[in-house]
């Protein structure tokens, strides 16, 4: 019969394949498969030309979700507003194409390569990137790099007050303060140093430091209700799926269903999306983001609150009564 060392053993050479397994789907599939899925775009002019382009995104089904607009004004609107990533303006002079390279640099070069591929040969297609991705991101790699190090953060903040067995108001305040920490200091760096973000530097600061809350809260959460396994949840998901879910490198509407949406129910995709929307579109289509973030947070730090510590081993009560001599023998 195997002993239990050797058991280990087995268990451990099992489960690293596994969990390489596991993290090279969760990380290498949605990458595979970027392609646009109901993509929200936009068309705008005059009747006839419009919707010569709009039966153009159309041909591709489910590819593009296509909103039309009365004029090229209304279409500068809705990008500002993140209602659509980019539009085509029917003009006189052949097609106008305006993106937002600021909400995906990857959705902006789609539209170009697709536009102009729609169009007859040597006709030349005009550009306009309405909210234009900062000077120091212009591919907003580094937007998409910051996901995974605040995953982290989030993740060691819950395990550290998991670990250390703190518990309600104290374990609530660690997380609250650690948050806020990261915050200021991530903001310092993406925003006064190396100019990533550009928006209000107290607001981008906030809406770090509630992502930060929301993953540690909820690995803390996690860990008060099952114990230490609850850390192994919280890795699952926030740092595997989370991270590589969240669309923050390219869009969620480009990654495979429903990977993209079940990415924005997770801190990590919610704090990228809600991050964009502050620093480059003065806070547009943030509610859901925000809703998000404050629902992970409150049900991790309601968890920590409730939590109780474990009850100590009673110690071992002798006999009631006097105790008696031991009998002696002859």
């Amino acid at each position: 019969m195997p002993t239990a060392p050797n058991r280990r053993a087995v268990a451990v050479v099992l489960l690293i394949p596994l969990m390489v397994t596991l993290a090279l789907w969760a990380f290498a599939w949605p990458a595979a498969r970027i392609a646009p899925r109901d993509l929200p775009v936009g068309v705008a002019g005059a009747a006839p030309a419009a919707q010569q382009l709009e039966q153009r995104f159309q041909q591709r089904d489910g590819a593009f979700e296509v909103h039309r607009f009365d004029d090229e004004a209304d279409a500068r609107a809705a990008i500002e507003d993140r209602v659509v990533y980019g539009a085509v303006v029917a003009t006189p002079q052949g097609p106008h194409l305006l993106t937002a390279s600021a909400a995906s640099p990857v959705v902006s070069q789609l539209l170009r390569e697709a536009v102009t591929a729609s169009v007859p040969e040597g006709t030349q297609v005009q550009v306009t990137d309405v909210v234009a991705a900062p000077p120091g991101d212009p591919r907003g790699s580094a937007l998409g790099a910051s996901v995974l190090p605040l995953a982290l953060a989030g993740m060691a903040a819950g395990a550290v007050v998991t670990l250390m067995g703190l518990r309600g108001v104290r374990a609530a305040l660690t997380l609250v303060g650690s948050a806020a920490l990261v915050g200021l200091a991530a903001t310092a760096v993406a925003h006064s140093w190396l100019g990533v973000v550009t928006g209000d530097w107290w607001t981008e600061a906030g809406v770090l430091a509630l992502t930060v809350l929301a993953i540690g809260s909820a690995v803390a959460g996690l860990a008060a209700l099952f114990g230490p396994r609850g850390i192994g949840i919280g890795a699952l998901l926030m740092v595997l799926l989370g991270n590589s879910f969240s669309g923050v490198t390219s869009a969620p509407q480009l990654l495979p269903e429903p990977v993209g949406a079940i990415g924005q129910w997770l801190p990590p995709g919610a704090g990228g999306s809600l991050l964009r929307s502050v620093a480059f579109f003065d806070g547009s289509a943030a509610g859901g983001a925000v809703l998000t973030l404050s629902l992970w947070s409150l049900f991790g730090l309601a968890a920590v609150l409730l939590a109780r510590r474990a009850p100590a081993a009673a110690e071992p009560v002798g006999p009631t009564g006097p105790a008696r001599e031991p009998a002696l023998t002859g």
